[in-house]
């Protein structure tokens, strides 16, 4: 494979919703003054209307040194007042932090990554079935790759159904559908479905333990190391709240998993009498907080009460994790009051939806002649309420891309940056086709035309 170091990139976008300020780098919008001459005839003016000017640019001096004052006071307040609100919200932030019992939590956006809030988000505990969001995970990549198949028929083992703690209680030798499984480890967080889907995906559980700790490299997860597919106790097995948040934002950016998340009661059919076993979300927050959209609850006596749950108002989603509570109703409690926080204070503004096509870049040596470039998930930028809305846009090509290249590779990224240049959001641009490298032909044919 050859990298390919020439890129031309060809910029078309729209967006109607947010002010944007769009400059290459180092390009400047110039400004005109306009100035007023005096000729030599403007010179020969009457004594009176000397004196009458004189008289009226004294007028305008002191009007100047009274609006200067004035402006100067209206700053000063300004300043104050912004102050006062940064101390406001420092004292509120701290108020709340305070008040949480929980060993460990935190807050982020879901759309940027951006942390809220925190409190010992970074702790290495044990995260009791919370675990299966990573579980949930690598389902949801193995179905959107391709791997399998939500339709896909599973054998159950001996292993699989012999799993303790919260289970749909599958027996040895049975099959059941992969979107039977899905739904009973989203739901009803059942420890023997986790084991079954493991083995389906890796062959083992060892495996699939394997392939969940790669995904935690592969997300920087630092304070995290699993052990099993479900979080039953067993040593060496941990996360943290920030690792969770980090994981739980990347499981929500599958459209596919909302569906099993949302659901509040069912039924499935397991065993070889066919026994119909009725089950429920483990997630209350599901009914009890306004805007809710899913999450993932656990609990051990080790671990305490845990969750990690997301709730959407407008265009703003955010993920409250809370580790170690004493009770579920304090936990919950807890979680909520992050959510309300975020909610009161930010907003998020959306600037591009999911799937958008942006432009387009020429690849030397590609089959294509132009590869669009789409948006990956829906462009958001995180604002303080209140705050300004204008944003520069920066969009970044990788600059060494290989062929061929396979749909849904990421070829840049969009970069929103306010007026004082911080990044508010960010967003991948993927390819929505495979592009493979050209042919003698194709090569040839290029090679003409740009002769001619």
């Amino acid at each position: 494979m050859k990298k390919l170091t020439t890129l031309f990139v060809t910029v078309a976008m729209i967006f109607s919703q947010v002010p944007f300020l769009f400059a290459l780098e180092g390009e400047n919008e110039s400004q005109t003054n306009t100035v007023q001459v005096q000729t030599k005839d403007e010179d020969k003016l009457k004594k009176e209307e000397n004196k009458t000017d004189t008289d009226e640019q004294k007028t305008k001096q002191g009007d100047t040194k009274t609006n200067d004052s004035t402006n100067a006071d209206e700053n000063k307040s300004k300043v104050e007042e912004k102050s006062d609100s940064d101390s406001k919200d420092t004292k509120s932030q701290d108020f709340l932090l305070d008040s949480l019992t929980a060993k460990s939590a935190i807050l982020i956006d879901a759309g940027t990554g951006k942390v809220l809030l925190e409190k010992n988000s970074n702790d290495q505990l044990p995260p009791a079935s919370v675990t299966k969001v990573m579980t949930m995970l690598l389902i949801c990549d193995a179905i959107e790759s391709g791997k399998i198949s939500l339709d896909d028929d599973v054998q159950i083992s001996e292993n699989a159904s012999g799993m303790g703690g919260s289970q749909i209680f599958l027996e040895t030798g049975e099959t059941q559908k992969l979107d039977t499984l899905l739904k009973s480890i989203a739901v009803a967080s059942a420890n023997d479905a986790c084991a079954a889907v493991a083995e389906h995906i890796a062959g083992s559980i060892d495996g699939f333990v394997k392939l969940m700790n790669d995904k935690a490299k592969e997300l920087k997860l630092k304070n995290t190391n699993f052990v099993n597919t479900n979080g039953l106790p067993v040593e060496n097995h941990y996360t943290s709240a920030n690792d969770i948040a980090v994981m739980s934002k990347e499981l929500f950016e599958h459209d596919m998993i909302q569906k099993y998340l949302n659901i509040w009661m069912d039924k499935v059919v397991v065993g070889k009498k066919k026994a119909e076993i009725g089950i429920s979300n483990t997630n209350k927050m599901l009914k009890s907080y306004n805007g809710c959209i899913g999450g993932k609850t656990g609990f051990t006596q080790e671990a305490k009460y845990c969750i990690t749950v997301a709730a959407k108002r407008d265009n703003t989603t955010l993920i409250a994790v809370i580790m170690g509570a004493e009770t579920s109703k304090i936990r919950n409690k807890e979680a909520a009051s992050l959510l309300d926080y975020g909610f009161a204070n930010y907003e998020s503004v959306k600037i591009a939806s999911k799937g958008a096509n942006v432009g387009s870049i020429n690849l030397q040596k590609a089959q294509s002649d132009k590869v669009d470039l789409v948006i990956k998930n829906d462009l958001v930028a995180l604002v303080k309420k209140g705050g300004n809305k204008n944003f520069k846009k920066t969009i970044k090509v990788n600059p060494n891309i290989e062929l061929p290249i396979k749909a849904g590779s990421t070829l840049g990224k969009i970069e929103i940056k306010n007026e004082k240049g911080d990044l508010v959001g960010e967003v991948d641009l993927i390819i929505n086709k495979d592009v493979n490298k050209a042919g003698f032909g194709k090569m040839l044919e290029k090679l003409i035309e740009n002769l001619v």
